[in-house]
């Protein structure tokens, strides 16, 4: 059986608190052809410190200043030499060690391969991701007219149709951005119906949500035109107002 490398990368800046835990869940996984690249964006409050402790398990590391979050991860794409790439932030965790298994076993042959996430806080409380997880058949660049319906990091990606992510004029929505032009390129997708990735709240979407639906909006024109996106962004705006309100 054909087991192709996959190179996970990891961003961060500032991320003491919490980037231990995503290191530990990439480095225990049972599936081996793994590269881990850590790409820091100049932390100052110990979070090189902690990347140190485990510089003989990584492949690459970096601590540098960047221009941004996506910067970061366009350097890490860069690095990467794996058939599949994979993105886990910092705080962000892989679910159990077979998770990265049970995702690439016997279907190393897909543009994709893609599961489930759910959200977690700091205490490790769960709840479920806020959109329904379209299956393959289902599933099209159009499908992210209605958000980020993967989980960025639920995403194993063919690294010949990632493309680098677009650094302006977009500072928050990047990820779906990238999403839809990572579809547009997909032939062959595979869902592994289970809990991949455990995603921890509070990122930038979170904190700056109008301007994250005011991206997404720009995005989904750009991609799809106007009248398709004015129905469908409006939608989902409703959607997060009823759901968690807006001051």
């Amino acid at each position: 059986m054909y087991y192709p490398k996959v190179s996970i990368i990891t961003v961060s800046r500032n991320a003491a608190p919490f980037i231990e835990r995503t290191i530990q869940s990439v480095l225990e996984q049972s599936y081996k052809p793994v590269e881990y690249i850590v790409v820091d964006g100049a932390s100052t409050d110990g979070t090189v410190d902690i990347i140190k402790k485990y510089e003989h398990e990584l492949h690459y590391w970096i601590s540098e200043p960047d221009k941004s979050h996506f910067d970061a991860m366009n350097k890490g794409l860069a690095r990467a030499t794996g058939a599949y790439v994979l993105f886990m932030n910092a705080g962000d965790k892989i679910a159990n060690p077979s998770a990265l298994k049970n995702m690439m076993e016997g279907h190393a042959d897909a543009d994709l391969i893609y599961a489930r996430a759910l959200y977690t806080d700091e205490f490790n409380a769960t709840r479920p991701w806020h959109k329904e997880t379209p299956l393959p058949e289902a599933l099209s660049d159009r499908s992210f007219l209605n958000g980020m319906v993967i989980c960025h990091h639920c995403m194993v990606v063919k690294r010949s149709i990632a493309p680098p992510y677009q650094l302006g004029p977009w500072k928050i929505a990047n990820d779906i951005d990238w999403a839809i032009r990572v579809m547009k390129q997909v032939r062959t997708a595979h869902f592994n119906d289970d809990i991949f990735c455990l995603y921890l709240e509070g990122g930038l979407s979170a904190k700056h949500r109008l301007q994250a639906v005011r991206e997404r909006f720009g995005i989904c024109m750009k991609h799809f035109g106007l009248l398709p996106t004015i129905g469908q962004q409006f939608k989902i705006l409703f959607e997060i107002i009823k759901r968690r309100g807006i001051s």
